[in-house]
Order: C-alpha cells, then sequence, then structure tokens
C-alpha cells in the first residue's frame, strides 16, 4: 500500500479513561505500522474531563499531558494536538492550528473515530472524511426517522463504516435509505496484549462497565424504546456466577444498595473502576490477569441484531483470555466453540464456564488465533482503507 498522510480523530484526550485510550492507540500504532504518516488531532467544542479530579470544566492541561505521554510511548510525538474549539481564539497544545489547517487540505484520509468529530470550517476543506462508528443503531434509526441533521452529517464523509456488521443486511431490520454502510471492527495491536503468563488459580473471569449510561442515546423507534446501557442486561443475568459455579467480577461502580446487594448475593465480585480508568497501563494488566471476561452487549445492539462485537472484548482475546459474550449477531462472521462463546441464556453461560475450565489452554490458544485473524489492526484497517478507495 502506498504511503499515505493520514489523520485520525476522536477524543481521547478529552475523555481520558483507559478504554477509549486503547481504543485510538490501536487505529495510530495500526497505520503507522502499515507505513503510514499518521497524525492525531482533537478539534472540539467539547469541554474535557479529568479523571483524576472528576471534573468537565474548560481546563485541557490535563489533556495535553497525556497526549504527549501517549505520543511519546506510541511514536507519535510532535504529530498530534488538542484545539480547544470552545475557547476564544481556539487556543492549541501539540501542533499549532495553522498545522492543523494545512493537515486537514493535504491529508489523504480522515478518521473520525467512534464518529464523535464535529464539523467546523477549517475540516471541511477535507473531501475524504471516514466515519467510523462504534455503536450501531441510534444513527440508522434517526435516518429512518428523518432526522435532517443526522442525515446532512453522515452524509458529508466520505465513507461509512461500523461496527454494526449486519448493518444494511437483512439481519438487520432498520431500513438505511439508500446510505451505504461498511463493515468493520475494531482494531486491536495484538502484540500489545500478548502475555506468556497464565492467570493465577485465583483469577476469575471479569468485566470492566459503565453502569449508568441509559439515557445517553436511549431512543425509540417502531413503539418500542431501546436502551444505550448495559445494566439492564447484566441485571437479567445477574445469576450468572450462581449458575456457573464460581464467582465473577465486575469493575463498575453501582450506586444503589439493593441492586449491589443483589448482585453480591449471586456470587459477583466487584472491583474499583476508578484507577482502572484513569491508568491505561493498570487496564490492561487487570485483563491480562484476568481468567477470561463474561461480559453482556447493550440492549439496542441484542435486540436489533446488530452484529457488534466490544473493542474490550477484542483485547481479551488478545491477551489469550477466553471470552464469554452476550449474543448480538456476529457469530455468523466469527467466533464459536472455543475461545470466544456466545450466550442467549443462563445454561449457556454455564456451559461455556464448564468447556473453558475443562480445558483452558486450547481456549486460550483459540482466543489469540480469532484476534489475530479478525482484529489484528494491520488487516482490518487495510481493508477499510482499501474499501474508502484511499
Amino acid at each position: 500500500m502506498k504511503r499515505r498522510r493520514l489523520i485520525v480523530m476522536g477524543f481521547m484526550g478529552s475523555c481520558p479513561i483507559a478504554g477509549v485510550i486503547w481504543q485510538h492507540i490501536h487505529y495510530i500504532v495500526g497505520l503507522q505500522r502499515l507505513g503510514h504518516d499518521v497524525f492525531y488531532i482533537e478539534d472540539s467544542a467539547r469541554l474535557p474531563y479529568n479523571p483524576d479530579t472528576f471534573e468537565v470544566n474548560n481546563e485541557f492541561d490535563y489533556a495535553a499531558r497525556i497526549l504527549e505521554h501517549l505520543a511519546a510511548e506510541f511514536g507519535f510525538r510532535n504529530r498530534w494536538s488538542f484545539c480547544a474549539r470552545y475557547l476564544p481564539g481556539n487556543p492549541t497544545a501539540g501542533l499549532p492550528l495553522k498545522k492543523i489547517r494545512q493537515l486537514y487540505r493535504e491529508a489523504d484520509a480522515i478518521l473520525n473515530v467512534c464518529g464523535t468529530q464535529e464539523f467546523n470550517a477549517d475540516l471541511l476543506a477535507s473531501d475524504r472524511i471516514l466515519y467510523i462508528e462504534s455503536d450501531p443503531g441510534v444513527e440508522q434509526i434517526k435516518v429512518d426517522q428523518r432526522v435532517r441533521s443526522t442525515i446532512k452529517y453522515l452524509r458529508r464523509h466520505h465513507a461509512l463504516f461500523t461496527f454494526g456488521e449486519n448493518v444494511g443486511t437483512g439481519s438487520f431490520p432498520v431500513p438505511t435509505h439508500k446510505l451505504k454502510w461498511l463493515p468493520t471492527r475494531q482494531p486491536i495491536v495484538t502484540d500489545l496484549w500478548k502475555t506468556n503468563r497464565r492467570p493465577l488459580p485465583a483469577a476469575v473471569f471479569t468485566s470492566v462497565a459503565n453502569w449508568s449510561t441509559s439515557g445517553l442515546k436511549d431512543i425509540e423507534w417502531r413503539g418500542e424504546k431501546y436502551l444505550w446501557s448495559k445494566s439492564r442486561e447484566f441485571i437479567r443475568f445477574v445469576a450468572a456466577p450462581k449458575k456457573s459455579g464460581e464467582p465473577f467480577e465486575l469493575a463498575t461502580d453501582i450506586k444503589d444498595d439493593r441492586t449491589r446487594e443483589k448482585f453480591l448475593r449471586n456470587g459477583w465480585r466487584f472491583r474499583a473502576p476508578h484507577d482502572l480508568s484513569a491508568d491505561y497501563l493498570l487496564y490492561r494488566d487487570y485483563i491480562r490477569r484476568s481468567k477470561g471476561e463474561f461480559t453482556v452487549a447493550k440492549d439496542q445492539y441484542v435486540r436489533l441484531n446488530t452484529g457488534w462485537f466490544s473493542d474490550r472484548s477484542g483485547c481479551y482475546l488478545a491477551a489469550g483470555r477466553p471470552v464469554i459474550i452476550q449474543e448480538t449477531g456476529f457469530t455468523k462472521l466469527f467466533g464459536g466453540r472455543h475461545g470466544l462463546i456466545a450466550f442467549q441464556s443462563l445454561g449457556e453461560i454455564a456451559e461455556a464456564v464448564r468447556m473453558i475450565n475443562a480445558d483452558f489452554s486450547r481456549h486460550s490458544l483459540a482466543a489469540r488465533e480469532i484476534a489475530r485473524e479478525f482484529f489484528e489492526a494491520e488487516k482490518v484497517l487495510c481493508s477499510l482503507l482499501e474499501r474508502a478507495g484511499i
């Protein structure tokens, strides 16, 4: 592939929590390994979040420090910028605004990771902006509901990609109205997660989750409400540890005492998520030390049969940690009975635990093989750029 000048745009500076950081780093490093000239730019009117103080304000010194640190560690030093569009004069850290404008004009492609980048006059100088949607369902429903702002925003992109690999097929119920959605998935630089350590005997199935996200992207469609939250799905399968005969651990913060007690009675353990959220290396170590992952999917992903798959679960696979995850329609593409097992019932969860415990080495090897075959960053990103015509 010919060397290209590429920009990754996202929000790992303005929302520097571990899962978000890794999501973006995989794009940057993966594109670098393909031989491209890669820049990372944040250029937003959104106020940044500081995970140390739990504050959202107009200061961006924390964002600048974390981006400078990540740039030094992952090879994009002097190739990053944070532009505070929410302040007069649009002050920047890293590359100056003049350089940002030049990059927008000259870049062969701009990757709008997670579709969170709003347009401004400078960015619209490019006609090579690629929309990469990590949360399928809501935008497709808005298009079906004729929401003009959504349609206008999506059509301004050169190509539309989605983690909802069933979108646009007969397996997905929402009409796409002639918008061409291209399937993709989270790229994973698998060697960044590889570990030769077997989990300790005391290791358990774990996961990391935001608990109170309902309301952020909940949406009604054709008389039904679809939730953008995992909390209801976790509650549906609260008896999973008891049914499986061993504890599960969840790094989350459940505020409601009655709900938390219900989980504890059913064999769940809780891990405070705040240090994992603020430290991307501790987050990676937590995944590597786990026996595997047990997790559910958001209500929207499940009931709309999106074919979505978790970027974090991809990291568990790359670490050689088997994943037990709720079915969203992804199994017609990858996964099966070894390394990555989908479930729809409590009985299937218990059977998956039994199978993994009976031959952990086989499932661990299969997990890593799935990560390399289906999620390796260079494969995923090469395909994305080729299908976008870059």
